[in-house]
């Protein structure tokens, strides 16, 4: 018999696999991050003069209960602005003091945590590393991605090549020239050194923080039935997790953790 037919069909499956593979680091929520990351530190390097700002990106921070990372710090004696980057499609509904904002994609709607929330933690890590004053430190959200804001938001809530022009409409210097260069230095030796490990123990300890956010179950705003924690299985939250409504596909109230 005659297996060249067969073995010609095995080799042209095993062709797809690299492709396959390829496709799924490309569509997860890790690589969307990675490319969101990426496009914010091409955009500053290319819009922001060197001479009078300089990048500082992946910052990880020791904190008291463990650790937090830092997306991009800019230093300029017009400030330190702190760059949270967040890559999320749709539509978004926010208001700047409330705990969660929403991102809605066709019909389904999903809760993430207050970006300006997340970034306040960032910024006072900071103040106390810098001994910086609050007119000497910015916090800066970006959004990128194919995203729209549904409600007003404060000019440092921006899309894409916004949070330049929030950067460069501080232009009140509140440092000098030496200044700067010493807050540089400070976050260079007060940070972690960037690393795989540094990277997987602030994962771990994210997980513990999420996790002590799981102990108890909350109460469906909804319908008043317990929620429970399920984990997304595709598209840009892939592997996050959320709570559910139990009474889901009667009740599909979701929140994030």
């Amino acid at each position: 018999m005659d297996f060249t037919p067969l073995y010609t069909s095995l080799l042209s499956f095993w062709y797809f696999i690299p492709l396959f593979f390829c496709l799924a680091i490309l569509r997860s929520a890790w690589f969307k991050g990675v490319m969101g990351e990426f496009l914010v530190n091409v955009i500053a390097r290319f819009q922001l003069d060197k001479q009078h700002y300089h990048l500082i990106k992946n910052v990880t921070l020791p904190t008291e209960d463990g650790t937090t990372q830092i997306d991009h710090i800019i230093v300029s004696v017009y400030g330190v602005f702190v760059v949270e980057t967040k890559n999320i499609r749709g539509w978004i509904f926010g208001n700047p003091s409330h705990k969660n904002w929403t991102q809605q994609r066709y019909k389904h709607k999903y809760t993430f945590q207050n970006p300006l929330h997340q970034n306040h933690k960032h910024i006072k890590t900071l103040q106390t590393l810098l001994k910086l004053t609050d007119e000497q430190i910015f916090s800066v959200i970006v959004f990128i991605g194919n995203s729209e804001f549904k409600t007003p938001m404060p000019d440092n809530v921006t899309y894409g090549l916004g949070y330049i022009r929030y950067i460069k409409s501080k232009t009140n210097p509140v440092l000098n020239l030496l200044e700067k260069e010493n807050l540089i230095s400070q976050i260079e030796s007060g940070r972690l050194s960037p690393s795989l490990k540094t990277n997987r123990e602030h994962v771990a300890h994210v997980k513990q923080l999420v996790e002590r956010k799981l102990t108890d179950a909350p109460i469906c705003s909804r319908c008043g039935h317990k929620m429970v924690k399920r984990q997304s299985k595709k598209g840009d939250r892939a592997g996050q997790f959320f709570w559910g409504c139990s009474q889901y596909p009667k009740c599909r109230n979701i929140n994030t953790v």
